[in-house]
Protein backbone atom coordinates (compact mmCIF):
# COMPACT_ATOMS: atom_id res chain seq x y z
CA UNK A 1 0.00 0.00 0.00
CA UNK A 2 1.42 3.37 -0.95
CA UNK A 3 2.34 5.65 1.94
CA UNK A 4 -0.04 8.56 2.52
CA UNK A 5 1.73 11.78 3.51
CA UNK A 6 0.20 14.85 5.11
CA UNK A 7 1.96 17.93 6.40
CA UNK A 8 1.08 19.36 9.78
CA UNK A 9 -0.37 22.83 9.42
CA UNK A 10 -1.68 22.25 5.89
CA UNK A 11 -5.02 20.91 4.78
CA UNK A 12 -5.06 17.22 3.91
CA UNK A 13 -7.50 15.84 1.38
CA UNK A 14 -8.94 12.70 2.88
CA UNK A 15 -11.84 10.51 2.05
CA UNK A 16 -14.83 11.06 4.29
CA UNK A 17 -17.48 8.39 4.26
CA UNK A 18 -21.18 9.01 4.65
CA UNK A 19 -22.74 5.72 5.62
CA UNK A 20 -26.42 4.89 5.52
CA UNK A 21 -27.21 1.29 6.32
CA UNK A 22 -24.87 -0.84 4.26
CA UNK A 23 -24.42 1.85 1.65
CA UNK A 24 -21.22 3.92 1.57
CA UNK A 25 -20.84 7.16 -0.36
CA UNK A 26 -17.30 8.60 -0.80
CA UNK A 27 -16.61 12.31 -1.14
CA UNK A 28 -13.40 14.33 -1.00
CA UNK A 29 -13.34 16.83 1.84
CA UNK A 30 -10.45 19.11 2.98
CA UNK A 31 -9.63 18.43 6.62
CA UNK A 32 -6.91 19.69 8.94
CA UNK A 33 -4.71 16.83 10.19
CA UNK A 34 -6.14 17.21 13.69
CA UNK A 35 -9.62 16.67 12.28
CA UNK A 36 -8.49 13.71 10.20
CA UNK A 37 -8.09 11.27 13.10
CA UNK A 38 -11.28 12.41 14.81
CA UNK A 39 -13.30 12.02 11.60
CA UNK A 40 -11.77 8.64 10.85
CA UNK A 41 -12.60 7.29 14.30
CA UNK A 42 -16.21 8.51 14.01
CA UNK A 43 -16.54 6.79 10.64
CA UNK A 44 -15.21 3.50 12.00
CA UNK A 45 -17.50 3.73 15.04
CA UNK A 46 -20.53 4.34 12.84
CA UNK A 47 -19.47 1.51 10.55
CA UNK A 48 -19.16 -0.84 13.51
CA UNK A 49 -22.62 0.08 14.82
CA UNK A 50 -24.30 -0.11 11.42
CA UNK A 51 -22.67 -3.02 9.63
CA UNK A 52 -21.45 -5.41 12.33
CA UNK A 53 -24.03 -7.50 14.22
CA UNK A 54 -24.58 -6.59 17.83
CA UNK A 55 -24.06 -8.92 20.73
CA UNK A 56 -26.95 -11.33 20.84
CA UNK A 57 -27.82 -10.59 17.23
CA UNK A 58 -27.30 -14.15 16.10
CA UNK A 59 -23.52 -14.01 15.62
CA UNK A 60 -21.57 -17.16 16.39
CA UNK A 61 -19.12 -15.19 18.56
CA UNK A 62 -20.51 -12.55 20.87
CA UNK A 63 -17.13 -10.68 20.85
CA UNK A 64 -16.86 -10.50 17.08
CA UNK A 65 -18.05 -6.91 16.97
CA UNK A 66 -15.58 -5.74 19.62
CA UNK A 67 -12.66 -7.59 18.01
CA UNK A 68 -13.43 -6.14 14.60
CA UNK A 69 -13.79 -2.66 16.04
CA UNK A 70 -10.45 -2.96 17.83
CA UNK A 71 -8.86 -4.09 14.58
CA UNK A 72 -10.29 -1.14 12.67
CA UNK A 73 -9.13 1.28 15.37
CA UNK A 74 -5.58 -0.06 15.07
CA UNK A 75 -5.73 0.53 11.32
CA UNK A 76 -6.96 4.07 11.97
CA UNK A 77 -4.06 4.73 14.32
CA UNK A 78 -1.56 3.46 11.76
CA UNK A 79 -3.09 5.63 9.04
CA UNK A 80 -3.04 8.65 11.30
CA UNK A 81 0.59 8.07 12.23
CA UNK A 82 1.45 7.88 8.55
CA UNK A 83 -0.61 10.96 7.78
CA UNK A 84 1.14 12.98 10.44
CA UNK A 85 4.56 11.68 9.42
CA UNK A 86 5.24 10.10 12.83
CA UNK A 87 7.02 7.13 11.28
CA UNK A 88 7.66 8.53 7.82
CA UNK A 89 10.32 10.49 6.04
CA UNK A 90 8.20 13.64 6.19
CA UNK A 91 8.87 13.99 9.92
CA UNK A 92 12.64 13.71 9.52
CA UNK A 93 14.45 16.92 10.36
CA UNK A 94 16.14 18.55 7.38
CA UNK A 95 19.84 18.98 8.05
CA UNK A 96 22.99 20.16 6.30
CA UNK A 97 26.45 19.24 7.59
CA UNK A 98 29.06 21.93 6.91
CA UNK A 99 32.85 21.67 7.35
CA UNK A 100 34.56 25.06 7.18
CA UNK A 101 37.71 26.82 8.34
CA UNK A 102 37.80 28.05 11.93
CA UNK A 103 36.75 31.67 12.65
CA UNK A 104 35.27 31.92 9.17
CA UNK A 105 31.62 32.94 9.42
CA UNK A 106 29.25 35.12 11.40
CA UNK A 107 27.27 32.49 13.32
CA UNK A 108 24.09 34.56 13.02
CA UNK A 109 24.13 33.64 9.31
CA UNK A 110 23.65 29.99 10.24
CA UNK A 111 20.81 30.86 12.59
CA UNK A 112 19.14 33.05 9.95
CA UNK A 113 19.43 30.26 7.38
CA UNK A 114 17.64 27.85 9.70
CA UNK A 115 14.90 30.38 10.43
CA UNK A 116 14.31 30.97 6.72
CA UNK A 117 14.49 27.39 5.47
CA UNK A 118 13.87 25.17 8.50
CA UNK A 119 17.15 23.37 7.73
CA UNK A 120 19.35 22.72 10.75
CA UNK A 121 23.06 23.42 10.26
CA UNK A 122 25.57 21.06 11.86
CA UNK A 123 28.79 23.09 11.67
CA UNK A 124 32.32 21.77 12.23
CA UNK A 125 35.68 23.46 11.67
CA UNK A 126 39.22 22.57 10.60
CA UNK A 127 42.45 24.57 10.40
CA UNK A 128 44.38 23.06 7.48
CA UNK A 129 43.66 21.77 3.99
CA UNK A 130 45.53 18.58 4.84
CA UNK A 131 42.97 17.70 7.52
CA UNK A 132 40.09 18.33 5.15
CA UNK A 133 41.70 16.36 2.33
CA UNK A 134 42.38 13.36 4.56
CA UNK A 135 38.70 13.17 5.49
CA UNK A 136 37.51 13.59 1.92
CA UNK A 137 39.86 11.04 0.36
CA UNK A 138 38.99 8.47 3.03
CA UNK A 139 35.33 8.74 2.02
CA UNK A 140 32.27 8.85 4.21
CA UNK A 141 33.19 12.22 5.73
CA UNK A 142 29.56 12.86 6.64
CA UNK A 143 29.67 16.41 5.29
CA UNK A 144 27.42 18.03 2.70
CA UNK A 145 29.33 21.30 2.15
CA UNK A 146 33.09 21.73 2.52
CA UNK A 147 35.47 24.62 1.88
CA UNK A 148 38.77 23.61 0.20
CA UNK A 149 41.38 26.07 -1.03
CA UNK A 150 41.79 26.17 -4.81
CA UNK A 151 44.86 23.93 -5.42
CA UNK A 152 43.39 21.26 -3.13
CA UNK A 153 40.03 21.68 -4.83
CA UNK A 154 41.62 20.96 -8.23
CA UNK A 155 43.36 17.83 -6.99
CA UNK A 156 40.22 16.60 -5.26
CA UNK A 157 38.11 17.15 -8.38
CA UNK A 158 40.53 14.93 -10.28
CA UNK A 159 40.19 12.30 -7.55
CA UNK A 160 36.40 12.28 -7.93
CA UNK A 161 35.81 13.68 -4.45
CA UNK A 162 33.12 16.19 -5.47
CA UNK A 163 29.89 16.15 -7.42
CA UNK A 164 28.99 18.73 -10.03
CA UNK A 165 26.77 21.54 -8.82
CA UNK A 166 23.20 21.72 -10.05
CA UNK A 167 23.30 25.37 -11.02
CA UNK A 168 19.55 25.44 -11.60
CA UNK A 169 19.24 25.22 -7.80
CA UNK A 170 21.72 28.04 -7.12
CA UNK A 171 20.04 31.00 -8.76
CA UNK A 172 22.18 33.47 -6.82
CA UNK A 173 25.17 32.50 -8.96
CA UNK A 174 24.08 35.47 -11.06
CA UNK A 175 25.64 37.67 -8.36
CA UNK A 176 29.17 36.30 -8.80
CA UNK A 177 32.23 38.39 -9.69
CA UNK A 178 33.29 37.38 -13.23
CA UNK A 179 37.00 38.14 -12.63
CA UNK A 180 37.15 35.92 -9.53
CA UNK A 181 35.19 33.15 -11.25
CA UNK A 182 37.64 33.32 -14.16
CA UNK A 183 40.63 32.95 -11.81
CA UNK A 184 38.92 30.05 -10.03
CA UNK A 185 38.35 28.35 -13.39
CA UNK A 186 42.09 27.61 -13.45
CA UNK A 187 41.36 25.03 -10.76
CA UNK A 188 37.76 24.18 -11.67
CA UNK A 189 37.30 24.46 -15.46
CA UNK A 190 33.86 25.80 -16.24
CA UNK A 191 33.24 26.43 -12.53
CA UNK A 192 31.32 23.15 -12.46
CA UNK A 193 32.17 21.95 -8.96
CA UNK A 194 32.66 24.99 -6.73
CA UNK A 195 31.61 28.52 -5.86
CA UNK A 196 34.03 31.00 -4.35
CA UNK A 197 33.33 31.77 -0.70
CA UNK A 198 36.22 34.08 0.21
CA UNK A 199 39.55 35.07 -1.30
CA UNK A 200 42.54 36.94 0.00
CA UNK A 201 46.29 37.17 0.29
CA UNK A 202 49.01 35.73 2.50
CA UNK A 203 51.22 38.42 3.99
CA UNK A 204 52.84 39.73 7.15
CA UNK A 205 50.94 40.46 10.34
CA UNK A 206 52.86 42.30 13.01
CA UNK A 207 52.72 44.05 16.36
CA UNK A 208 53.70 47.60 15.41
CA UNK A 209 55.32 48.58 18.68
CA UNK A 210 57.22 45.37 19.39
CA UNK A 211 58.58 45.05 15.86
CA UNK A 212 59.67 48.69 15.83
CA UNK A 213 61.43 48.16 19.17
CA UNK A 214 63.26 45.12 17.79
CA UNK A 215 64.09 46.37 14.30
CA UNK A 216 63.97 50.15 14.53
CA UNK A 217 63.09 51.76 11.21
CA UNK A 218 63.47 48.63 9.09
CA UNK A 219 60.88 48.81 6.25
CA UNK A 220 57.93 46.52 6.82
CA UNK A 221 56.79 46.32 3.21
CA UNK A 222 59.21 43.54 2.28
CA UNK A 223 59.64 39.86 3.12
CA UNK A 224 63.13 40.89 4.26
CA UNK A 225 61.65 41.87 7.62
CA UNK A 226 61.18 38.18 8.41
CA UNK A 227 63.20 36.18 5.88
CA UNK A 228 66.56 37.79 6.59
CA UNK A 229 68.00 35.63 9.40
CA UNK A 230 69.45 38.64 11.21
CA UNK A 231 66.00 40.26 11.39
CA UNK A 232 64.30 37.05 12.48
CA UNK A 233 66.89 36.64 15.24
CA UNK A 234 66.04 40.08 16.61
CA UNK A 235 62.32 39.19 16.59
CA UNK A 236 62.76 35.85 18.32
CA UNK A 237 62.30 37.24 21.83
CA UNK A 238 58.87 38.72 21.06
CA UNK A 239 57.57 35.66 19.16
CA UNK A 240 57.65 34.56 15.51
CA UNK A 241 54.96 32.35 13.94
CA UNK A 242 55.18 30.64 10.55
CA UNK A 243 51.89 29.81 8.86
CA UNK A 244 51.39 26.05 8.77
CA UNK A 245 50.33 25.89 5.12
CA UNK A 246 53.21 24.35 3.19
CA UNK A 247 51.87 24.84 -0.34
CA UNK A 248 51.59 28.59 0.25
CA UNK A 249 54.70 29.14 2.32
CA UNK A 250 56.93 27.29 -0.18
CA UNK A 251 55.47 29.28 -3.08
CA UNK A 252 56.22 32.49 -1.19
CA UNK A 253 59.73 31.31 -0.39
CA UNK A 254 60.44 30.35 -4.00
CA UNK A 255 59.13 33.69 -5.23
CA UNK A 256 61.34 35.48 -2.69
CA UNK A 257 64.53 33.83 -4.01
CA UNK A 258 63.60 34.45 -7.65
CA UNK A 259 62.14 31.06 -8.53
CA UNK A 260 58.80 30.37 -10.16
CA UNK A 261 56.35 30.23 -7.23
CA UNK A 262 54.39 27.54 -9.07
CA UNK A 263 57.42 25.31 -9.66
CA UNK A 264 57.18 21.69 -8.59
CA UNK A 265 60.85 20.92 -9.25
CA UNK A 266 62.59 19.43 -6.22
CA UNK A 267 65.55 21.84 -6.46
CA UNK A 268 63.20 24.82 -6.49
CA UNK A 269 61.21 23.46 -3.55
CA UNK A 270 64.45 22.97 -1.67
CA UNK A 271 65.43 26.57 -2.44
CA UNK A 272 62.08 27.81 -1.13
CA UNK A 273 62.37 25.61 1.93
CA UNK A 274 65.83 26.96 2.74
CA UNK A 275 64.23 30.36 3.38
CA UNK A 276 62.44 28.81 6.37
CA UNK A 277 65.18 26.48 7.56
CA UNK A 278 67.46 29.53 7.78
CA UNK A 279 65.09 31.20 10.26
CA UNK A 280 63.83 28.02 11.96
CA UNK A 281 65.75 28.69 15.18
CA UNK A 282 63.92 32.02 15.56
CA UNK A 283 60.41 30.60 15.08
CA UNK A 284 58.29 30.10 18.18
CA UNK A 285 55.31 28.35 16.56
CA UNK A 286 54.00 26.87 13.31
CA UNK A 287 50.20 27.11 13.24
CA UNK A 288 47.31 28.37 11.15
CA UNK A 289 44.55 29.00 13.68
CA UNK A 290 45.63 29.95 17.20
CA UNK A 291 48.03 32.55 15.82
CA UNK A 292 45.09 34.96 15.55
CA UNK A 293 44.64 35.12 19.31
CA UNK A 294 48.39 34.88 19.90
CA UNK A 295 48.91 38.02 17.84
CA UNK A 296 45.92 39.80 19.39
CA UNK A 297 47.13 39.01 22.92
CA UNK A 298 50.74 40.01 22.27
CA UNK A 299 52.09 36.45 22.61
CA UNK A 300 53.75 36.73 19.20
CA UNK A 301 54.89 39.90 17.45
CA UNK A 302 55.10 38.81 13.81
CA UNK A 303 53.62 36.09 11.63
CA UNK A 304 53.06 34.98 8.08
CA UNK A 305 49.28 34.95 7.93
CA UNK A 306 46.11 35.31 5.94
CA UNK A 307 44.88 38.86 5.46
CA UNK A 308 41.52 38.44 7.17
CA UNK A 309 43.02 36.57 10.11
CA UNK A 310 45.39 39.45 10.78
CA UNK A 311 42.56 41.95 10.59
CA UNK A 312 40.50 39.79 12.97
CA UNK A 313 43.43 39.82 15.39
CA UNK A 314 43.56 43.60 15.06
CA UNK A 315 39.85 43.88 15.83
CA UNK A 316 40.10 41.56 18.84
CA UNK A 317 42.99 43.56 20.28
CA UNK A 318 41.04 46.80 19.84
CA UNK A 319 37.96 45.31 21.49
CA UNK A 320 40.08 44.04 24.39
CA UNK A 321 41.73 47.49 24.73
CA UNK A 322 44.96 45.73 25.60
CA UNK A 323 47.25 48.23 23.89
CA UNK A 324 48.32 45.79 21.13
CA UNK A 325 48.57 47.64 17.81
CA UNK A 326 48.42 45.27 14.83
CA UNK A 327 48.89 45.89 11.11
CA UNK A 328 49.03 43.83 7.92
CA UNK A 329 51.43 44.19 5.01
CA UNK A 330 51.40 42.78 1.48
CA UNK A 331 55.14 42.60 0.67
CA UNK A 332 56.35 44.46 -2.39
CA UNK A 333 57.95 41.29 -3.84
CA UNK A 334 54.46 39.85 -4.29
CA UNK A 335 52.56 37.10 -2.53
CA UNK A 336 50.08 34.30 -2.89
CA UNK A 337 46.45 34.97 -3.80
CA UNK A 338 44.20 32.19 -2.51
CA UNK A 339 40.58 31.17 -3.02
CA UNK A 340 38.43 29.22 -0.54
CA UNK A 341 35.44 27.59 -2.18
CA UNK A 342 32.14 25.91 -1.44
CA UNK A 343 31.83 22.37 -2.80
CA UNK A 344 29.59 19.33 -2.28
CA UNK A 345 31.25 15.92 -1.65
CA UNK A 346 30.25 13.13 -4.01
CA UNK A 347 28.92 11.08 -1.08
CA UNK A 348 26.95 13.90 0.55
CA UNK A 349 23.69 12.67 2.10
CA UNK A 350 21.79 15.97 2.00
CA UNK A 351 22.38 17.24 -1.50
CA UNK A 352 19.23 19.35 -1.81
CA UNK A 353 19.98 21.05 1.51
CA UNK A 354 23.60 21.64 0.44
CA UNK A 355 22.42 23.48 -2.67
CA UNK A 356 20.02 25.56 -0.58
CA UNK A 357 22.84 26.47 1.81
CA UNK A 358 25.17 27.57 -0.98
CA UNK A 359 22.39 29.50 -2.68
CA UNK A 360 21.60 31.26 0.61
CA UNK A 361 25.24 32.23 1.14
CA UNK A 362 25.33 33.74 -2.33
CA UNK A 363 22.66 36.27 -1.45
CA UNK A 364 24.56 39.59 -1.68
CA UNK A 365 23.51 40.80 1.77
CA UNK A 366 24.34 37.44 3.37
CA UNK A 367 27.86 36.99 1.97
CA UNK A 368 28.50 40.68 2.68
CA UNK A 369 27.66 40.01 6.32
CA UNK A 370 30.22 37.22 6.31
CA UNK A 371 32.87 39.49 4.76
CA UNK A 372 32.18 42.20 7.30
CA UNK A 373 32.72 39.67 10.09
CA UNK A 374 35.82 37.82 8.83
CA UNK A 375 37.26 40.82 6.92
CA UNK A 376 37.96 38.89 3.76
CA UNK A 377 36.97 39.72 0.21
CA UNK A 378 34.38 37.45 -1.40
CA UNK A 379 33.65 36.41 -4.96
CA UNK A 380 30.19 38.00 -5.08
CA UNK A 381 30.32 41.30 -6.95
CA UNK A 382 26.75 42.27 -6.04
CA UNK A 383 27.62 42.07 -2.34
CA UNK A 384 29.93 45.06 -2.41
CA UNK A 385 27.13 47.56 -1.87
CA UNK A 386 26.41 45.83 1.45
CA UNK A 387 30.01 45.59 2.65
CA UNK A 388 31.16 48.02 5.35
CA UNK A 389 33.14 50.94 3.93
CA UNK A 390 36.14 50.28 6.18
CA UNK A 391 36.33 46.72 4.79
CA UNK A 392 35.65 47.48 1.13
CA UNK A 393 38.14 50.36 1.01
CA UNK A 394 40.87 48.56 2.97
CA UNK A 395 43.67 47.63 0.51
CA UNK A 396 44.61 44.74 2.79
CA UNK A 397 41.21 43.22 1.98
CA UNK A 398 40.62 44.47 -1.55
CA UNK A 399 44.14 45.13 -2.94
CA UNK A 400 44.76 47.93 -5.41
CA UNK A 401 45.15 47.11 -9.09
CA UNK A 402 48.91 47.73 -8.84
CA UNK A 403 49.30 45.27 -5.96
CA UNK A 404 47.03 42.71 -7.61
CA UNK A 405 49.41 42.50 -10.57
CA UNK A 406 52.07 41.10 -8.21
CA UNK A 407 49.82 38.44 -6.73
CA UNK A 408 50.34 34.89 -7.95
CA UNK A 409 48.42 31.62 -7.80
CA UNK A 410 49.66 28.04 -7.76
CA UNK A 411 48.52 24.80 -9.34
CA UNK A 412 47.97 21.59 -7.37
CA UNK A 413 50.83 19.28 -6.46
CA UNK A 414 50.97 15.79 -7.91
CA UNK A 415 51.39 12.83 -5.53
CA UNK A 416 55.18 12.65 -6.02
CA UNK A 417 55.70 16.39 -5.59
CA UNK A 418 53.39 16.42 -2.57
CA UNK A 419 55.53 13.79 -0.85
CA UNK A 420 58.62 15.91 -1.45
CA UNK A 421 56.86 18.98 -0.09
CA UNK A 422 55.63 17.12 3.00
CA UNK A 423 59.10 15.75 3.70
CA UNK A 424 60.77 19.15 3.41
CA UNK A 425 58.11 20.86 5.53
CA UNK A 426 58.33 18.22 8.25
CA UNK A 427 62.11 18.65 8.37
CA UNK A 428 61.72 22.41 8.74
CA UNK A 429 59.08 22.23 11.47
CA UNK A 430 60.97 19.66 13.50
CA UNK A 431 64.31 21.36 12.94
CA UNK A 432 65.89 18.13 11.72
Amino acid sequence: MSRLRFRLGTRAWVRAASISGNRCCIAHSPLWPGEFLSTLLKIIGKFARTVLPRRGGGCRCCNRRELMKAHLLSIAAALAATAFGVSGVSAQERTVHVYNWSDYIDESILQDFTKETGIKVVYDVFDSNDILETKLLAGGSGYDVVVPTAPFLARQIQAGVFQKLDKSKILNLSNLWPEISARLAKYDPGNEYAVNYMWGTTGIGYNVDKVKKALGDTPLDSWDVLFKPENAAKLKSCGVNILDASDETFAIGMNYVGKDPDSKETKDLEAGGKVYSDIRSSAKTFNSSSYIDDLANGDICITIGWSGDILQAKTRAEEAKNGVNIEFSIPKEGTYMWFDNLAIPADAKNVAEAHEFINYLMKPEVIAKASNYVQYANGNLSSQKFIDKEVLENPAVYPTEEVTKKLFTISPYGPKEQRVLNRLWTQIKTGK
